[in-house]
């Protein structure tokens, strides 16, 4: 398994389904890591996964379409790539690519993520 990311369980709609992917849970988290000004609760479930890297694919596309609108994001990385994954709008670049890197921040920051969570790593 060469795919691994975390997702915060608060941030699927609730009509949400990922499903037939092969995902390993490695972690399950909670954690007061919210922001309630931008409109996220306060605790988190932090979910940590990993997955083989032939479903990377489906699991963006998947993820894409269960991430609420607004503040909220999914990353993921294999050893070549990154995925940031908003609701409708992944943004996936080759690791260390700061231009496209910077644009997923830009992004984020329009969709009202606070910059102290633009951290996913690279």
């Amino acid at each position: 398994m060469t795919v691994v990311g975390t997702l915060v369980a608060e941030s699927l709609r609730d009509d949400a389904v990922v499903r037939d992917l092969r995902l390993e849970l490695r972690a399950v988290v909670r954690t007061r890591a919210g922001d309630p000004t931008v409109g996220q609760p306060l605790l988190w479930t932090i979910i940590e996964l990993a997955a083989p890297d032939d479903v990377f694919d489906d699991l963006v596309a998947q993820l894409s379409d269960a991430i609420r609108t607004g503040p909220w994001y999914c990353a993921l990385r294999t050893e070549q790539e990154v995925a940031v994954v908003f609701a409708g709008r992944p943004f996936r670049y080759r690791r260390g690519d700061g231009a496209a890197r910077a644009e997923a921040e830009r992004y984020a920051r329009a969709s009202g993520v606070p910059d102290a969570q633009t951290d996913w790593p690279d």
